[in-house]
């Protein structure tokens, strides 16, 4: 009887089969088998918030093999995620397989290699159901105030509105920096800067500082034109120049946050993008055998730690050392230490074998993949080598009584840098020869107005910091919670910044007003406090709970009894768009196929029109004149017609309405089904979506958003599928992960 490892990723499954050998048996659950039911609350909240757990739809058949292969079994471990929503899952597995707690044999591990799987193998334990806990308790507060606020919204906004309990938070964050932008008002200010010679008549620049030794700030031009007034026909005299060698230490290897921060600035990646590529380099990539086939090439990418394993900082060392040379290694290790509110529960993101280059797999990743893969490699390099060393030079440069100053640099020893170059500006223009009491031939003084400017708009990387800062949300938050603000039309992305729409706008301040400590921003951090006590040991879940509970049960009741909907004032968006019916300016809209235009004038018009991400119409498929097809209709002998619909064309008998028989145009691709062997044929979805499925659909069920080809994978000869809107085929076997990327275009 085989062993049973049951973990929650299929290409994670992969990854293990290749390590344990065939004593073991691997299989995927693909997340959680059980959860909260969708059309109710699913909470007992009288009865000690006891939960109502039920199988997810869907999984009945997977749940039914889980079962009857953990019967046969001789052990069956649950090695899903090292974190609490891992800890969950396998705690809902043992549930819904019949396994008793007691003998669950609970495993984890950091990085999915061959040695940390075998390890953790050998060293089960009971499942933590202190952190099974924190997760429930996280779980059953954000239901509570889904299920109990959205109603709320219905009634005095929208209905269709949700809430949620870090997704407000973060929407209010984005509103109030809006806000800030509309009230700022731009200060005037000047600079002066000027040029000036050295004795062997080289050129460089200093900036005026001020008066003595304080500094000076010019806020009008009355006031640049008093101290030109001044400086004019006095000497500029060198009369302080301090010449040092300053270090720069490299910066700590990647947490969540700061690996999500980095790849959005330099990739322009949002941060779900970044959190699937990072888990596919995690769960294990197919790099040859060579490299040592699939492996998993980063550890987990889950953590606000900045912890580093002894084995992976020694191995770090021999490879700089042999590579760089001994004066590249600082003279002890370096250590980092993470903020105080850091759970620390996993390592800092890392390769888990340094030696496995980015240049040496990256044909076997995608461009995606190798991009990551690399910013985490250097980076972790860099945070393990000698510092940097700078030569740097500043100037006081006199001129009767006011100060101006200049400084430059140059790298002395790259160190860290020569991996990682983390500096704007590496080489900056190093000062020319100068020499105390040195008078200076000034040959521009230059005045230039300025304006503050108002803060920035939020970007995906700059939320995600702010969000840390304040302690809202973890890690494993940070990425959904953006695209739930953005899918539910509170916030806007406007190419790479954030802005609030008028529904976020006026909901957050309908949940300031009546929910001020739900959406505060230090009560957020204090319940993330509170779920890590629980996970801790500290504190109880129905103790949390209730405490929670019972203050947004008086919110809740107040607001529902004072609160109209005449009162709330929901502008629609208005597109350039004119209703041909009635001539008003159409509005946009949400719908279950996403948004598109209306008329305002609705009911009375019922105009609408389908529009891209801009508000601009998208035409439907013209017309076509129905033509003959030489096809017979199976009803009543008629002939058939190609006729048009929105989701394209079909064959209709020529004698409707007495008869209206139709069958698909079958728009076949030339490849075969690889579940029946009949035709592969492309469809429209109802919201015009191209789609591939088989001819002989219902009695196939095969089906899949990107197109089919007659490739086969070279590592299970599986069908390769073309992705789609990219030049990259994958391979369509469950739990295989090989990628190839082409050069055509046939995918655009």
């Amino acid at each position: 009887m085989a062993n049973l490892v049951i973990v929650e990723s299929p290409a994670k499954a992969t990854t293990i089969k290749n390590y344990l050998g065939t004593n073991y048996k691997v299989i995927a659950s693909k997340g959680h088998v059980r959860d909260l039911p969708k059309s109710t609350l699913g909470v007992d909240i009288e009865n000690g918030f006891e939960a109502h757990y039920i199988n997810i739809r869907g999984k009945g058949d997977l749940i039914k093999e889980l079962k009857k292969e953990a019967k046969n079994a001789n052990k069956v471990f649950l090695a899903t995620d090292a974190d609490r929503e891992g800890e969950a899952i396998s705690w809902h597995l043992a549930n819904a397989l019949g396994i008793p707690l007691e003998q669950t044999r609970r495993v984890t591990f950091n990085e999915i290699t061959k040695s940390a799987i075998k390890e953790a193998i050998k060293k089960p334990r009971e499942i933590d159901i202190e952190l099974v806990n924190s997760q429930q308790a996280r779980r059953i507060l954000d239901r509570i105030v889904g299920y109990k606020l959205s109603p709320f919204l219905w009634k005095a906004v929208r209905s269709g509105l949700s809430a949620g309990r870090v997704q407000s938070v973060a929407t209010r964050i984005i509103v109030e920096r809006e806000a800030q932008i509309k009230e700022f008002v731009p200060e005037e200010y000047w600079t002066i800067s000027a040029s000036h010679k050295n004795s062997q008549g080289k050129l460089f620049r200093s900036k005026y500082y001020g008066k003595g030794s304080a500094k000076a700030d010019i806020h009008s031009k009355e006031d640049a034109d008093a101290i030109l007034s001044e400086l004019d026909g006095k000497d500029f005299i060198v009369s302080d120049i301090k010449r040092s060698i300053k270090k720069k230490n490299p910066l700590p290897p990647f947490t969540t946050s700061s690996m999500q921060q980095e790849a959005s600035k330099k990739f322009g990646f949002q941060a779900q993008r970044i959190m699937r590529i990072a888990q596919e380099l995690y769960e294990g990539v197919s790099i040859g055998s060579e490299n040592g086939g699939m492996t998993g090439l980063i550890t987990y990418m889950r953590t606000d730690s900045l912890r580093i394993a002894d084995e992976a900082r020694d191995t770090a060392k021999e490879f700089i050392i042999a590579n760089y040379g001994d004066k590249y290694y600082p003279a002890s290790p370096r250590v980092y230490k993470a903020k105080a509110e850091a759970q620390d529960a996993h390592e800092a993101i890392r390769p888990t074998n340094v030696s496995i280059t980015p240049d040496a797999v990256k044909k076997y990743l995608s461009s995606d993949q190798y991009k990551l893969y690399k910013l985490i490699w250097e980076r972790f390099l860099a945070s393990q080598m000698a510092s940097a060393e700078l030569d740097t030079v500043g100037a006081d440069i006199s001129c009767g009584e006011h100060i101006f100053k200049a400084s430059g640099s140059t790298v002395r020893f790259k160190g860290y840098l020569t991996i990682y170059n983390d500096i704007a500006n590496e080489k900056e223009a190093m000062l020319p020869e100068l020499s105390d009491n040195e008078v200076l031939p000034t040959e521009v003084l230059a005045p230039e107005q300025h304006f503050t400017e108002a803060p920035p708009r939020f970007s995906e990387a700059s939320l995600i910091k702010f969000l840390e800062e304040k302690g809202i949300g973890r890690p494993s938050t940070y990425a959904p919670t953006i695209t739930t603000i953005i899918s539910r039309g509170y916030v806007k992305r406007d190419a790479k910044v954030l802005i609030p729409t008028q529904l976020g706008e006026v909901t957050t301040k309908l949940m300031i007003e009546n929910f001020p400590e739900i959406i505060d921003y230090k009560f957020t951090a204090e319940m993330e406090d509170s779920l890590d006590s629980i996970a801790d040991g500290k504190d109880s879940m129905n103790g949390v709970l209730s405490r929670f509970y019972d203050r947004f049960k008086a919110s809740l009741d107040s607001a529902e009894s004072s609160v109209k909907r005449s009162d709330i004032d929901v502008p629609n968006e208005e597109t350039d768009i004119i209703c041909e019916k009635c001539g008003s300016k159409m509005v946009v809209k949400s719908g279950r196929f996403g948004r598109f235009a209306a008329c305002p004038n609705y009911p009375e018009c019922k105009n609408t029109k389908r529009i891209d991400k801009n508000n601009n119409p998208v035409n439907k498929e013209p017309a076509v004149e129905p033509k003959e097809t030489g096809l017979v209709c199976d009803k009543c002998g008629s002939p058939m017609v190609i006729r048009s619909s929105a989701y394209g064309n079909f064959y209709a008998c020529s004698n409707y309405p007495s008869c209206k028989n139709t069958l698909p145009i079958k728009n076949e691709i030339g490849v075969k089904c690889p579940k029946c062997g009949g035709q592969i044929i492309s469809k429209r979805s109802k919201s015009r979506t191209l789609f591939y499925s088989c001819e002989n659909y219902p009695t196939c069920s095969f089906s899949s958003w990107d197109m089919p080809t007659n490739e086969k994978c070279p590592v299970c000869s599986g069908m390769l599928m073309r992705k789609k809107g990219k030049n990259l085929l994958v391979c369509s076997t469950e739990g295989c992960t090989f990628k190839k990327e082409t050069n055509d275009e046939e995918n655009s």
